[in-house]
């Protein structure tokens, strides 16, 4: 289910590819560490049972595997996946990332280019 005023679901500016991310975000309560599970230049997925307000800014502390630190983005909240009983949909937020600078988007792409590289084009047939 999207919480969208308009049900219709964004269109994707980037590709996204699966990948688990360790990322830490401020909400009311204070600071919440949860996982991405697809990141893109452009954004990332957020698996969390409680995700904020389509509309919500959000400012995301996001770790890379090869960076030596993690780094601050600030992001807004595009789509939800409230949890729903029997529902395929992992439940959470989409993040557009806003105001990214220069120097964080080049190692965004470094990192989104660097694993697609790493995944193969095909899943394995099962045999």
């Amino acid at each position: 289910m999207s919480d969208d005023d308009n049900g219709a679901q964004p269109v994707r500016k980037a590709e996204r590819l699966q990948h688990e991310l360790l990322v830490a975000y401020r909400t009311v309560d204070g600071f919440i560490t949860d996982f991405a599970v697809n990141i893109s230049r452009g954004g990332l997925f957020i698996n969390t049972r409680n995700p904020l307000s389509v509309g919500s800014i959000v400012r995301l502390i996001v770790s890379l595997p090869d960076a030596a630190f993690p780094f601050d983005l600030t992001g807004r909240v595009i789509r939800v996946h409230a949890p729903e009983a029997g529902s395929d949909l992992i439940p959470g937020m989409g993040i557009e990332f806003v105001d990214v600078d220069d120097d964080k988007k080049a190692r965004l792409a470094k990192f989104v280019e660097k694993l697609r590289a790493a995944l193969p084009d095909d899943p394995p047939l099962k045999k």
